[in-house]
């Protein structure tokens, strides 16, 4: 009677075992699931229903993912936008995050579908040059063009193709299942400030225009810390001149000077290094249906040039 008593107890004990390994292993694998990110970044808006549909797609292969929108208000097809909001963006991600980009996404011999591993996480993108820029400091770690999925004939490959491929890597797919190794990304360089030659000049040009109408330029905390030499300087902006830039928003006010007392007002023209280190115009708390945004007020636009001129 013991032994079978000590036989029977030995199996639940392991069965207990055997149990809880795969209470554990289950919850181990829905916590990777959980902790997938996959981000949307597009150029389609918010009124129809693409947003929704891509979402679907994705819920549909996989419901334990997570879903970040990072932006859908990309103007159409303009590849430098969503290039320098992704670039901005995904370095806030964990390792492992998915990102799916759908700018001027439909295949062709000239745009091919793409997966990137870059820094540790995962871009799909058509060949359009996003990636090039957004990888122009150092080189992907792994480059694959798509092959699944492509027998699906739509023109929605950001749905039918894109998804079905940021599903496949959340569930921990190998890259090379889906494609072969790809060595030619489209190149478009970004727009790179121009220097004269006795170093007295910057030339800018304004590469983003953000949510409140400020103008971010292509032109770096650092270049102008290298060029000016602590040298006097102003900024031209189209009509306005500025010879101080602030390293916050909120700098440009005089705190200890009483409230009544200050000349700085909401809407006042500033320049600024925004949170990129990039020289940034912008109002300061303006209100876009009073005052308007910088780049409305000062008429400049993506491409304008900004200027700046060093005192030797």
């Amino acid at each position: 009677m013991f032994i079978v008593l000590k036989v029977m107890l030995s199996k639940f004990t392991k069965n207990s075992v055997a149990l809880q390994y795969q209470k554990s292993s289950i919850f181990n694998n829905n916590i990777n699931n959980l902790m997938t990110i996959i981000t949307l970044t597009t150029d389609y808006g918010l009124k129809d229903h693409y947003v929704s549909s891509l979402k679907g797609a994705i819920f549909s292969e996989n419901k334990n993912v997570t879903i970040v929108d990072i932006s859908h208000q990309i103007d159409p097809f303009n590849i430098h936008q969503a290039a320098y909001i992704i670039k901005n963006a995904y370095q806030n991600f964990p390792e492992g995050t998915i990102h799916i980009i759908g700018v001027n996404a439909e295949v062709s011999i000239e745009n091919e579908h793409l997966v990137i591993l870059f820094n540790g996480q995962y871009f799909i993108c058509a060949n359009n040059g996003i990636l090039s820029i957004l990888t122009d400091t150092f080189l992907p770690e792994k480059i694959i063009e798509i092959n699944a999925f492509q027998d699906i004939k739509d023109n929605f490959p950001t749905k039918s193709v894109f998804t079905k491929v940021a599903c496949h890597i959340a569930r921990g797919g190998n890259l090379d299942v889906i494609g072969k190794p790809f060595d030619k990304l489209k190149e478009i360089k970004n727009i790179a400030p121009v220097i004269n030659a006795n170093k007295t000049q910057i030339i800018g040009s304004i590469i983003y225009i953000d949510h409140y109408g400020n103008i971010i330029t292509n032109i770096s905390k650092t270049l102008i810390k290298n060029i000016g030499n602590e040298r006097d300087f102003q900024i031209i902006a189209r009509r306005a001149v500025f010879k101080k830039i602030h390293n916050s928003y909120n700098s440009i006010i005089n705190f200890e000077i009483p409230e009544k007392d200050r000349a700085i007002k909401d809407g006042e023209k500033m320049a600024l290094y925004n949170s990129n280190n990039l020289l940034e115009i912008a109002l300061y708390k303006s209100d876009l249906s009073h005052e308007g945004g910088a780049s409305s007020l000062l008429g400049l636009g993506y491409r304008d040039r900004i200027f700046i001129e060093f005192k030797n």
